[in-house]
């Protein structure tokens, strides 16, 4: 959380949560991919005849292994539908659509998708409609951009039709999925608590009414007990132990941090349970467990209602904590 604002009592921040996802798509969902890149809509055929759009990899009944793939009309018909009036930013398309399960000839099940019928009177179930591809592809299922009604558009034979091999469209190996989503997160009351403490400088835990444990950051109740970890807050120290670590070598687009980096899993003094952040000003080879480290703050005049207050932790140069006194914690 970057900003922050007090609404009755508890602090509200807008979230942004934006990364690209990337997956390997398999033989089956490779080509499927590759047949909207190319205009075409594959599926495959289970044993009993029947042909599933999108395709699967198993079949969802029997688990049989699935991979004759073949390829269905460019038209269906709509099953079902919900009209989308006011669409968000990262939806299909930038005015009203319907979302709709559309059947295409040929196939036994409906895909989910777009259909770009304008006004929402157009829209029925029974409806045929006719694939809309993009101008520009190769974004995975966005290749087909919408549908678009086809009011008497016959349902033609010989769909599906098998595929020779050398019919089947080059594979799709790997997918860049966007993802966001934007909302506005409220604290609540401890996690108020916390972030205005963090503002000042201040670590602050949560005693358990129970056995005593200070968890840090802050909870309203205790996860073990499940009572509100009522009383005064305490303060925990800025410092404290790495209990575990992982080296990251593999890069990421959503990673800010320089390669390779130590993530580490600290106990600070006067907390009961661990948290992680990242360790720098050291060398990767020297990260150990038991090691004492401390934290490093931005600027005084930086300081937000936020944990990126600490920009890192580095080794403290005190000698190393005994094992007894963090092995609860692994």
């Amino acid at each position: 959380m970057t900003t922050a604002r007090a609404a009755q009592g508890s602090l509200t921040a807008p979230h942004k949560l934006d990364y690209t996802y990337k997956r390997s798509t398999g033989p089956v969902l490779g080509r499927f991919f590759g047949g909207l890149r190319d205009g075409r809509i594959l599926g495959v055929r289970r044993a009993d005849g029947r042909v599933l759009v999108p395709p699967k990899e198993y079949d969802p009944d029997t688990g049989e292994a699935l991979s004759e793939l073949v390829e269905v009309a460019p038209t269906g018909t709509v099953v079902s539908w919900a009209w989308v009036a006011r669409p968000r930013e990262k939806q299909p398309l930038g005015r009203p659509f319907a979302y709709a399960l559309v059947r295409l000839d040929g196939a036994e099940t409906p895909m989910l998708h777009a259909v770009d019928a304008g006004e929402p009177s157009r829209m029925r179930t029974g409806l045929r409609v006719r694939a809309r591809f993009a101008a520009e592809r190769g974004a995975g299922v966005r290749d087909l951009e919408a549908f678009e009604p086809a009011d008497g558009a016959p349902v033609e034979p010989g769909w599906p039709r098998p595929l020779a091999e050398a019919d089947l469209p080059e594979p799709v190996e790997l997918l860049r999925i966007p993802v966001k989503l934007d909302y506005l997160y409220s604290a609540g009351q401890a996690a108020t608590r916390f972030l205005r403490a963090m503002a000042e400088g201040r670590l602050l835990g949560q005693r358990c009414p129970v056995d005593g444990k200070v968890y840090f950051p802050t909870r309203g109740a205790c996860p073990e007990h499940g009572v509100p970890t009522e009383g005064e807050p305490v303060d925990v120290k800025d410092r404290g132990t790495i209990v575990s670590f992982s080296i990251v070598r593999v890069p990421s687009e959503n990673l800010a941090v320089e390669l390779p980096f130590a993530a580490i899993n600290v106990l600070l003094d006067g907390a009961d349970t661990t948290f992680t952040h990242v360790l720098s000003e050291a060398k990767l080879e020297d990260v150990h467990m038991g090691m004492r480290v401390q934290a490093v703050w931005l600027p005084r005049e930086a300081w937000t209602a936020s944990m990126r207050n600490i920009k890192y932790f580095k080794p403290s140069g005190e000698p190393d904590a005994p094992f007894e006194s963090y092995e609860a914690h692994l």
